[in-house]
């Protein structure tokens, strides 16, 4: 039928479908089909988008799928255990590279028609092999043991998708009692990423997997990996315990093996009581070896002795939320309130008077490893700080971690050292740069950073590898003259011309000043100059830790200078670098590329 006579349809009172000649082209019968195939016509023609892409990988995956446990078109057989598995070897070889070297690859089975699996569980082949011809598997309807022969049969196999997608799920049903039986398995089958996951697990349920009869079932090399960490957090003798009762029921293990797990035990952590009451009654460790521990913590700081302790990484644990608590220091319980700063400024802010040698302290929920803290200082004024941090395990011996003592700090501090446990974090102020005799704490975060640093262990300042003097950085332009205050620090090197993007001052008459929020030890910085004109500059740069007493580290009044300049100078303490020009015409810097390298 054409078009046209398409167009040319009319409905008959009855039914009846007729031509516009009067002629009947269907039969009543027929109506309700006819009708529904012209719309079906008309919307294809008016409005079809039909891609041209067919996928029937559906229908495939069905028909593939259809053939397991089928013997039409088999030609090899599986027997395990005594049971028959017809499959068909392009297949298998297709899917796996392990059967096509067997199937295809020279071997003796590449003959055979019948293939015996020795040492093979027949319940897990069965389910491997309607994975390999539906590639669908439902973990769930099986038990964990089931689930580990699968897994074991995937990784002798080489279907790396189907193991890597069974340790997923492993991680999603770890608990303290299975933990043991799966980190033996991610050891065995070399799953990395399910052992780390393990080990991460372990440690933050140390006590509860030591109580476990998996962790009788350990491999040495696994017991070792776990309690070598400092992270795996329980207490010592608990730890001696365990080991003792793991070392109970292997009476054929060499001396040499047990030596090697004993030496993991921190010995000087378990209290005197323990190591003569138990301890020396086990008969594992040698009377010497037990009196160097008594000596050892006679002799050592507590701060000093290699303490274990919980590790969440990148995570702030100095929350109520975690268990911490101020236990010193003026107005405590404002100092982990997470609400905003109060309007009546620093009189509503956790403090301590200078001169107080016990400080701010903060106490967290357990021992914890951190290598960062960040400290937030009142910086609703110009008003600036000296302080030093110490942590403790005990409260009793501290060690100091930063020393900014000689040093003017404001705003957000964020201060890096290498990693330790930790309980108590001493907070002590020693200078306020106004009258007011009170050091003020805004907040307080405590973390293990992943991020790389860098320390000068004599300074304890960072070395930092990127651009310090930025907004983000709380850095401030204190003097110098600019229609945006912080021009100089926003990072829009290139959008400026004579009105704008800019800071300048006036030839022999004060400087451009920038106030970085904390000391770094640095020896790199770029100044871009204005560069809209043939002008050019000479000038030096100066730097200082407290405003008064200032070092020149770049000397260029004898140059013309121009363009976007590095620096380089020898290393130093700096807070606040001060630019000073001279030359015949008013001085323009644009944005300061000031990049401190190490």
């Amino acid at each position: 039928m054409s078009d046209s006579q398409l167009a040319t349809l009319r409905l008959p009172p009855f039914g009846l479908i007729e031509n516009s000649d009067g002629g009947d082209i269907f039969k009543p019968n027929c109506f309700p089909f006819f009708l529904f195939l012209y719309v079906s016509l008309k919307c294809d023609v008016a409005k079809s988008s039909y891609s041209g892409e067919i996928d029937h990988t559906g229908f495939l995956s069905d028909n593939i799928g259809s053939l397991f446990m089928n013997q039409d078109f088999s030609d090899v057989i599986f027997v395990v255990e005594g049971e028959k598995f017809p499959a068909h070897k392009v297949l298998l070889a297709a899917r796996s590279e392990y059967f096509r070297a067997m199937l295809y690859g020279g071997m003796k089975e590449s003959d055979e028609g019948v293939i015996v699996l020795e040492e093979t569980n027949v319940f897990a082949f069965r389910i491997l092999l309607r994975y390999i011809y539906t590639a669908k598997l439902t973990l769930l309807e099986y038990k964990e043991e089931q689930v580990m022969e699968i897994l074991g049969l995937a990784h002798k196999y080489g279907f790396v998708e189907l193991q890597n997608a069974i340790a997923d799920y492993l991680k999603a049903i770890l608990n303290n009692k299975n933990l043991c039986t799966i980190f033996n398995i991610s050891q065995l089958y070399f799953l990395n990423d399910l052992t780390e996951y393990c080990l991460v697990f372990a440690d933050q349920n140390a006590t509860e997997v030591l109580n476990t009869q998996g962790f009788l079932q350990l491999s040495l090399n696994a017991v070792t990996q776990l309690i070598a960490r400092d992270s795996f957090c329980a207490s010592e003798i608990d730890i001696f315990c365990a080991i003792c009762e793991w070392v109970k029921i292997r009476p054929e293990m060499q001396a040499a093996a047990v030596e090697m797990l004993m030496k993991c035990l921190r010995l000087s952590l378990i209290s005197q009581r323990d190591l003569l009451n138990i301890v020396r009654p086990s008969g594992l460790f040698a009377p010497d070896t037990i009196l160097d521990a008594i000596e050892e913590q006679d002799r050592k700081r507590t701060t000093d002795l290699t303490h274990r302790g919980f590790l969440t990484p990148n995570t702030n644990i100095a929350t109520a939320q975690l268990g911490a608590i101020v236990i010193s220091g003026e107005l405590p319980s404002v100092l982990l309130n997470e609400t905003v700063v109060p309007p009546d400024g620093d009189r509503s802010l956790t403090r301590h008077a200078i001169g107080d040698d016990e400080g701010i302290v903060v106490q967290l929920g357990r021992p914890y490893i951190i290598n960062k803290i960040t400290l937030l200082l009142w910086d609703r004024e110009t008003r600036m700080y000296s302080y030093y941090v110490e942590v403790s395990v005990d409260r009793h011996d501290w060690v100091r971690v930063i020393d900014h003592t000689k040093y003017l700090c404001r705003s957000r501090q964020s201060l890096y050292f290498e990693a330790r446990v930790v309980r108590y974090i001493r907070i002590v102020g020693t200078h306020n740069s106004q009258s007011n005799r009170m050091f003020h704490l805004v907040g307080i975060e405590a973390s293990h950073s992943s991020d790389e640093f860098n320390i000068d262990p004599k300074t304890t300042l960072l070395i930092p590898t990127t651009n310090v003097a930025t907004i983000e950085n709380n850095a401030l332009v204190i003097e110098g003259v600019s229609r945006c205050r912080n021009a100089l620090l926003n990072g829009q090197n290139s959008d400026y011309d004579w009105d704008n993007g800019y800071t300048c001052h006036q030839l022999n008459s004060g400087a451009i000043t920038i106030q970085l929020p904390q000391p770094y030890l640095i020896n790199t910085m770029r100044l871009l100059l204005w560069d809209r004109d043939d002008r050019y500059y000479s000038y030096y740069v100066e730097v200082s830790v407290d405003q008064i007493n200032w070092t020149k580290v770049i000397d260029r009044r004898t140059k013309q200078c121009r363009y976007c300049l590095p620096m380089v100078c020898m290393k130093m303490e700096d807070s606040t670098p001060k630019i000073y020009r001279s030359g015949n015409m008013n001085v323009i810097l644009i944005g300061p590329l000031m990049k401190f390298l190490e």
